[in-house]
């Protein structure tokens, strides 16, 4: 008898830790197909809807990480709205633009996200954006910041290093909810097209999400802080030869393995 129940007691053991082990698998691995983020940052929002109408007919979908919301014009607001309603995603990208982590050296957490979080999130709101991810100004980042921002925000992106081998590049999904995206303005010393297309293929060969970002598209560069809308209609064409996904910011908390 108490044979029979040692058995038993080590069968139910060996079976419980297998169920647990199979869970914490399905609980890891979330298949995704490959594809890319384009982000925008700031308030271009009329440089936006013109990239905007030149890039509907590959269906693209980006994200907007908008500053100063208090500061954009009654038309500007309209047209984020409509872009919100197209499929577009609006994000957070502080109420000031201030450098978050200078700001926090000087200040203080508690004063950061009572003067740049919570005012932006209050008036977005209002003005019916529905805010679920946020992008650091400059790209600065801290995991004090991190930490702070993930009890408003599910996704969190900061700036990816430039200038590595794609495999080396953090600019990929990586099951978190801190994300970085590499920069595809002209100015951005990393920049070149080749590189992107190398960043590109990377991704189509590893089944990965490509996360890119600029701020003001523009059909001539003229200044910094400009992204060529050839550039955007090149990784469009892309996506749509290779079978890759557009996706937003937010798609990712979708992605986020469960808690075990």
């Amino acid at each position: 008898m108490k044979i029979l129940f040692a058995k038993a007691l080590l069968f139910l053991m060996f079976f419980t830790l297998f169920s647990c082990e199979t869970k914490n698998q399905k609980a890891e691995s979330k298949p995704y197909k490959a594809g890319v983020i384009l982000s925008f940052d700031d308030a271009y929002v009329d440089e936006w809807a013109e990239a905007d109408a030149a890039l509907r007919k590959y269906d693209w979908k980006a994200t907007f990480n908008v500053c100063r919301i208090d500061s954009i014009g009654a038309p500007e607001i309209k047209t984020l709205l409509e872009m919100q309603k197209y499929g577009h995603e609006i994000a957070g990208h502080g109420y000031h633009h201030y450098n978050a982590v200078k700001f926090v050296k000087q200040n203080g957490i508690d004063a950061y996200m009572k003067q740049e979080i919570d005012p932006m999130i209050v008036s977005m709101k209002k003005k019916s954006f529905n805010v679920t991810s946020f992008a650091y100004p400059y790209g600065e980042r801290s995991d004090e910041l991190d930490k702070a921002l993930s009890k408003d925000f599910k996704i969190i992106r900061g700036r990816a290093s430039g200038g590595e081998v794609p495999e080396k590049q953090d600019s990929y999904f990586n099951n978190s909810k801190i994300v970085f995206a590499f920069d595809i303005d002209n100015s951005h010393i990393h920049f070149s097209i080749p590189y992107v297309l190398e960043l590109l293929d990377y991704a189509k060969k590893h089944n990965k999400i490509l996360l890119l970002c600029g701020h003001k598209p523009v059909k001539n560069v003229t200044e910094n802080y400009q992204v060529k809308i050839e550039t955007l209609e090149f990784i469009c064409k892309y996506m749509k030869l290779n079978d890759l996904k557009f996706y937003k910011l937010s798609d990712l908390d979708n992605l986020l393995p469960e808690s075990k």
